[in-house]
């Protein structure tokens, strides 16, 4: 049986780079994309100069740093009428130069709040929806990154990620905890400790939840994205030379809409329902390159510790 309505995708953070590219190319191929964002008049206008066709889209406002905020989109999207086929988290904040450390309206850390907190709340209230969809494929995508292995060439740069023993997470992140593993704030680090978590979540859906919903919970790392809006709190120069470097010496640039096709292949193509898989591209492109199943860092695949960061994500964003 046929459905009404084109397939829907959710992205996170899709007003620029691989959210938007992602959104695009998934609009090529006949689907409808719920794009989730901060700001809407950036979004449309980064809808229309990426080429995306009236009726194709949809944008629908979210602070992933608020949790106030990532349930009003959830109700706003329900309101919709519209079956939910696939959820991508790809939103995530950076921001290497900070001196001291930015609280969200819960008054957590807001790197962990936004990275993981947010889409930790968006994928356990969504689940419902991705099980109401009518029987067929659906999937939950949570973008990956090269820096949360240490075993990968950009995870052995320092500071590396380490979540100790989660005190963070134990402590509620209250004045004045702001890593999770409890120490002193480093800004670079609370990114890669985020997306360790992010990590961590898709194993645990999988865990949870795949067998008796038949969701498919997988991560990617579409390459180095280089030129991405995530580096847009960077220094000016590393903005320029990183790309080069990426370029010329590592061989691991991908462009912003290469990787958006990417994402949108492991959220469409039959060959990406494996549930609780990492897919990377690797960190030297090569032209027609295919994706693989990563293994993913040591912590990264601790199961009491992904248990243990549910339980304790799950009472940190009032879900206990």
């Amino acid at each position: 049986m046929e459905q009404s309505q084109p397939a829907t995708a959710i992205i996170t953070g899709a007003s620029s780079g691989v959210g938007l590219y992602a959104a695009k190319a998934l609009a090529d191929r006949g689907w409808h994309v719920v794009m989730a964002c901060r700001n809407l008049p950036k979004s449309e206008t980064a809808a229309q100069t990426a080429g995306m066709e009236p009726g194709t889209y949809t944008i629908l406002p979210i602070d992933l740093a608020s949790l106030e905020s990532v349930r009003a989109f959830v109700k706003a999207f329900r309101a919709l009428g519209r079956p939910l086929n696939t959820l991508v988290c790809n939103g995530a904040i950076y921001m290497p130069l900070l001196k001291e450390p930015l609280r969200s309206p819960e008054g957590y850390e807001l790197t962990v709040a936004t990275n993981h907190l947010g889409h930790f709340l968006l994928c356990n209230l969504m689940l419902e929806d991705l099980q109401n969809s009518a029987a067929g494929d659906r999937r939950l995508v949570i973008l990956g990154t090269v820096t949360h292995n240490p075993k990968e060439l950009g995870g052995k740069i320092p500071p590396r990620p380490d979540l100790g023993e989660l005190q963070g997470f134990i402590q509620g992140f209250h004045e004045p905890v702001t890593m999770i593993d409890g120490k002193k704030f480093e800004p670079v680090k609370a990114y890669k400790d985020s997306k360790v978590c992010n990590v961590l979540t898709m194993r645990e859906l999988h865990r949870r939840f795949h067998e008796s919903t038949g969701i498919t919970f997988s991560s990617l790392y579409p390459g180095c994205v280089a030129t991405t809006a995530l580096f847009r709190n960077h220094y000016p120069l590393f903005q320029k030379l990183f790309p080069l470097f990426q370029k010329y010496v590592t061989g691991g640039f991908v462009s912003e809409e290469e990787a958006g096709k990417r994402v949108a292949a492991v959220v469409a193509d039959p060959e990406y329902r494996q549930s609780g898989a990492y897919f990377s591209w690797g960190n030297r492109q090569k032209k027609g390159r295919k994706a693989f199943v990563q293994q993913v860092s040591p912590e990264a695949s601790d199961e009491k510790k992904a248990e243990r960061l549910w339980e304790l994500s799950y009472q940190l964003v009032g879900l206990a």
